[in-house]
């Protein structure tokens, strides 16, 4: 049976929004879900299911499942779009970038020569263009950001030209990735167990 994202029966929060149809795999302790302005294609997140600000703050077991799930679907990522390597990052707290107060894995595939500077990503990432408290409440009420604080730099696709997806497009991804997360499920366990809980 394929993975369908309308499998979850509870409401799915990245903070305190609301990202059920965004949501692709689902364990015990953790989902993942489309990113709303990608940095690059593929850029998604892993997230755990209880909403808590820091990594210092996961159970042993919520830690476990968080890392696990950040490798199985960095694996799958990384073949579906057939990159060369991948970026796994976590801004762990305010200071260091974090804009969600949700501990967030982000996994970005990436290609030789995809950006100028290979290490570029991570500047992507405490920029405005990784705001992801901002790039949501610029989705859900574009009049209430004025100008953020967080510092500008230079990116693939400036801001003003990623513009937020829309639901039904992130819905679509989710649903596809969802596919192939269940078939990779298949072919590590013999097509045993099932991918949801």
């Amino acid at each position: 049976m394929a993975a369908d994202t309308q499998v979850l029966k509870r409401p799915v929060y990245f903070g305190s929004f609301v990202v059920t149809s965004q949501v692709f795999y689902s364990t015990a302790h953790s989902f993942a879900l489309v990113n709303l302005k990608p940095l690059l294609p593929g850029h998604v997140l892993v997230c755990p299911n209880r909403v808590v600000p820091r990594l210092r703050d996961l159970s042993k077991d919520e830690a476990t499942d968080l890392f696990l799930t950040v490798q199985k679907v960095g694996k799958v990522v990384e073949r579906i779009y057939k990159a060369d390597s991948l970026n796994i990052a976590m801004q762990d707290g305010i200071a260091a970038g974090q804009s969600v107060p949700h501990v967030h894995a982000h996994i970005i595939p990436r290609h030789f020569q995809d950006l100028p500077q290979e290490d570029q990503i991570y500047a992507m990432l405490e920029s405005e263009d990784g705001n992801l408290g901002r790039n949501y409440l610029e989705a859900q009420h574009p009049a209430v950001v004025q100008n953020g604080a967080r510092p500008k730099f230079p990116t693939v696709h400036p801001d003003s030209e990623r513009k937020p997806r829309s639901e039904e497009t992130m819905a679509e991804e989710a649903k596809w990735l969802a596919g192939c997360m269940e078939e990779e499920q298949g072919q590590e366990d013999g097509g045993k167990g099932g991918l949801w809980s």
